[in-house]
């Protein structure tokens, strides 16, 4: 079970990604089971030296009851402390942000997010992007690879 945030590597270059586990609730986690989450404009934030991801989608479970969590509630990301400093320090620095890549299942049946420090891309970065695709695509096709 994996959910990813495609656009993310679309819109960013990524330096340095981290493994994080996430707080959740029972009904995030069968929602979550069942591949019902979304990473539009989703971000990761710092408040009081933890680190939160915001805007992240989890649908209401279809089975839950008055236990049932909001969607788009803040869920806190758990790493080591010197992690998170140096997560804090690289931030500080002009253009960088914490950007949620993948949410995945590990074998233990625990779910984690892989978040990346990125800085944004500019227009003529993204066609660039695009076109070093395309080349590789067409060489693919080309020789069989």
């Amino acid at each position: 079970m994996e959910i990813s945030n495609r656009k993310a590597f679309h819109d960013y270059f990524f330096d340095d990604t981290y493994i994080a586990g996430i707080v959740l609730t029972g009904t995030e986690i069968k929602s979550l089971r069942a591949g019902k989450a979304s990473f539009n404009d989703s971000f990761c934030t710092f408040h009081k030296g933890e680190l939160f991801i915001r805007s992240l989608y989890i649908a209401e479970y279809a089975f839950g009851t008055y236990s049932n969590h909001r969607p788009l509630q803040e869920r806190k990301l758990l790493l080591n402390k010197r992690e998170l400093q140096k997560l804090e320090t690289k931030i500080s620095e002009k253009g960088y942000s914490i950007i949620p890549l993948k949410l995945f299942l590990t074998e233990k049946g625990l779910f984690k997010m892989e978040i990346g420090v990125g800085k944004g891309k500019k227009h003529y970065d993204k066609r660039e992007s695009i076109k070093e695709r395309e080349t590789d695509r067409d060489i693919k096709r080309k020789y069989g690879i």
